[in-house]
């Protein structure tokens, strides 16, 4: 008798594979989604992919204030370079006065400005470093050095705070020569460059502030570094645009 006759034959049950859904393939549950806002397979946020989301939302954000300075720089050339129409005269008139901007205060807030960045910049390393080192100093035994680091961030939003207070004596020094946002095309063109900029700047060191906030209340070091970097991104841009809205005025006055 053939062996095959004697081996009772099992029911073998298939497994069902649950499709994604939508045509997608099916679901590997092995592994930790991708998805989850942000999160790893373990459920805890993943910091990594939050960090590029914000920059590339800062990034998409960055050019279109970059248009607009643009912009409003070419309206100012041309307006320059222009005039009005005289229907008296029929004419096209050149009504544009130069304006004596007080280019001693505006050289120390580029100064200022200048500096800033470079603290930024050591602030946004400094929070990257102590994400790298946090799973070190995690271990028993091992110990953070007891020197207080740079307060780089506090420096930075000083330094913020100073420039709005040049741009303040800046429009001042305008007002005690005459000078007011109606007196002609290019003190209105200065007041609408200049205040536009102290503007966005306003709005880093609200940012900052936030950073600074989080810091003391002790929030995670991943968490603190993506509010540094992102706006690190902000904070020079908003700088390389003064130093060219300076050249600018300087220059096509």
């Amino acid at each position: 008798m053939a062996l095959g006759t004697l081996s009772p034959r099992l029911p073998v049950e298939t497994p069902k594979i649950r499709s994604g859904g939508g045509g997608r393939p099916p679901l590997d549950r092995s592994r930790g989604g991708g998805g989850g806002g942000g999160r790893g397979g373990d459920n805890r946020p993943d910091y990594g992919e939050r960090l590029r989301r914000y920059r590339l939302g800062m990034a998409v954000g960055l050019v279109s204030i970059v248009m607009l300075f643009v912009s409003f720089s070419l309206t100012y050339i041309f307006r320059k370079m222009g005039g009005v129409y005289d229907q008296a005269t029929g004419m096209i008139v050149r009504d544009w006065q130069p304006l004596h901007i007080p280019l001693g205060i505006l050289w120390a807030n580029t100064l200022v400005i200048t500096v800033s960045s470079l603290t930024m910049e050591l602030a946004r390393r400094q929070a990257a470093q102590r994400v790298l080192l946090a799973p070190v100093l995690a271990i028993p035994g091992i110990k953070a050095d007891d020197r207080r680091p740079m307060p780089w961030l506090g420096i930075t939003v000083l330094l913020g705070f100073g420039f709005i207070v040049g741009q303040i004596l800046a429009w001042k020094d305008l007002q005690n020569h005459g000078w007011f946002l109606s007196t002609g095309p290019s003190s209105s063109f200065f007041y609408i460059l200049t205040g536009t900029h102290a503007v966005h700047l306003v709005g880093g060191l609200v940012a900052l502030c936030y950073a600074v906030f989080a810091a003391r209340r002790q929030r995670p070091v991943e968490e603190r570094r993506i509010i540094v970097d992102v706006t690190s991104w902000y904070w020079h841009v908003i700088g390389a645009l003064w130093i060219y809205l300076f050249a600018l005025l300087a220059i096509a006055r």
